[in-house]
């Protein structure tokens, strides 16, 4: 039988904020435990919650981001669950009125763009931490993150492959950085994803029982953890078997998920409006207060630059990825009349291959926009080649000569020969030496005309201008 996958997920995304969604606690991370937990985050008795106006502002922003419909009023509920690390014995979320309802995400997968569908976004304070590792039979809690401000983004269940579901989730940190909202730091906990997965048979509209797989904290474990996930489904399925809905956990050390504990639904959690937290209203003016404060988005750059600079929908996605790539790009190509794909080519490739190799990003780059604009502007008009280009690029990478282009190329003698008339005094000296080669080219032979263009570059120490090269070179043979 062929399998349909079919892939929902909930991204908690840590809100950018100085202090906590309802205390004025610190949010800084790496502190030493129980340093940054105020008498409201560990819940202490009379004590009460105060919202916090930038996290409330962070949710607006994505929701415009994503052409979402702002509820006002939007309501705090209690969700109450028992665990160690949640002091109070309830969270405080949203429920039946988020503050983020609907929004499409748009993504792209080779060459195919696909719209997913946002449920909702809504906010809620983190939980404490629990800790097991340096505790022998016992364990020790951390309630430093309890209280920290998230946005958790509900996905409809659109996706229907690992690869789209990691193209989902690396566009929607893209955005949610690319905004401001958040900082995206995976190995922090600031963006992690739940992925709700089922399988069904090729065809039908009926969603299988799903499985929730928690916390996974890389694009890599998410991609893993969906494809064991979804084939554990499947052979138990072929086997005659059923699926039991159930939360589970992956572990990258055997590429296989667990059991965790069965899956709850939302009348486990027993919901209700919070009386400690009015109902938040969001006038309409606020919202086109926030509308202004945003920058040009993703999906609108991407469109701008196929349609001002003929780029690809990949070069625009690749572009794109970040906004610091993006703005690096941008300001190369307008800081000279510099080439758009030839500018293109050289962030995706050199500067992109450069930064990975070092494990670094773009804003620590060595070179900048402007350095890069002179390198390619003497690309473009003829003084290097691009294969002398890529020398002065490692030289300007590592701080050589003060990162002067043109004393590099002067440097270095890389200079390019396109003086036409010592070109063609060259070719007529290859001409002449090499009569056997001529007339076999002239007798139909292609590979001749090859093999005199590589003897006019050899007698040119690769210098002369290949372009100028083959034009002077095919009007002289084709007399």
């Amino acid at each position: 039988m062929q399998w349909e996958i079919v892939i929902g997920l909930e991204v908690h995304t840590q809100l950018s904020t100085q202090s906590k969604i309802f205390s004025g606690a610190s949010t800084a991370y790496g502190a030493e435990p129980n340093t940054q937990a105020c008498v409201v985050d560990l819940a202490l008795p009379g004590v009460l919650p105060v919202l916090n106006r930038g996290a409330v502002e962070r949710a607006i922003k994505f929701g415009l981001s994503v052409g979402a419909k702002i509820n006002s009023p939007s309501i705090f509920a209690r969700k109450n669950y028992f665990y160690p690390d949640l002091p109070k014995g309830y969270q405080i979320s949203q429920y039946e009125l988020p503050v983020v309802a609907g929004g499409i995400i748009q993504i792209q997968v080779g060459d195919t763009i696909k719209s997913i569908r946002l449920t909702r976004a809504h906010l809620e304070e983190d939980a404490g931490k629990s800790l097991h590792e340096d505790f022998h039979g016992m364990s020790g809690i951390d309630l430093n993150r309890a209280g920290t401000p998230l946005l958790e983004i509900v996905s409809e269940p659109d996706l229907r492959s690992s690869a789209e579901a990691v193209a989902y989730a690396k566009t929607l940190h893209s955005l949610v950085r690319w905004i401001g909202i958040c900082d995206g730091n995976m190995q922090e906990g600031s963006f992690r994803c739940d992925a709700n997965v089922s399988v069904r048979p090729q065809g039908s509209k009926v969603l299988g029982t799903r499985c929730e797989i928690k916390n996974l904290n890389s694009f890599r474990f998410l991609e893993k953890a969906i494809d064991f996930e979804a084939g554990r489904q499947i052979e138990i399925l072929e086997d005659g078997g059923s699926i039991r809905q159930e939360t589970r956990l992956y572990d990258a050390n055997k590429n296989e998920t667990r059991t965790m504990r069965s899956k709850e639904d939302a009348n486990d959690y027993r919901y209700f409006p919070d009386p400690d937290l009015l109902p938040l209203e969001i006038s309409g003016e606020w919202i086109n207060q926030l509308k202004d404060t945003l920058p040009e988005l993703p999906e609108a750059r991407r469109s701008r630059y196929m349609t001002a600079f003929g780029l690809s929908a990949y070069d625009a996605g690749v572009l794109t990825s970040s906004r610091e790539l993006s703005d690096y790009f941008e300001e190369t190509v307008w800081k000279l009349p510099v080439q758009a794909k030839l500018c293109a080519n050289w962030v995706m490739g050199e500067i992109n291959g450069q930064l990975n190799k070092e494990g670094i990003e773009i804003t620590a780059c060595p070179i900048s926009p402007v350095q890069l604009a002179a390198l390619l502007m003497r690309i473009g008009d003829g003084t290097i080649s691009g294969k002398a280009a890529k020398t002065v690029f490692e030289s300007m990478w590592h701080g050589e000569l003060d990162q002067q282009v043109d004393a590099i190329i002067e440097e270095k003698g890389l200079k390019q020969l396109s003086d036409d008339g010592e070109i063609e005094r060259l070719i007529d000296e290859v001409l002449a030496a090499n009569a056997q080669q001529v007339a076999d080219y002239r007798s139909g032979k292609q590979k001749a005309f090859n093999s005199l263009v590589g003897q006019v570059m050899k007698a040119t120490k690769g210098k002369a201008n290949p372009a100028q090269v083959n034009d002077i070179l095919k009007k002289k043979l084709d007399v």
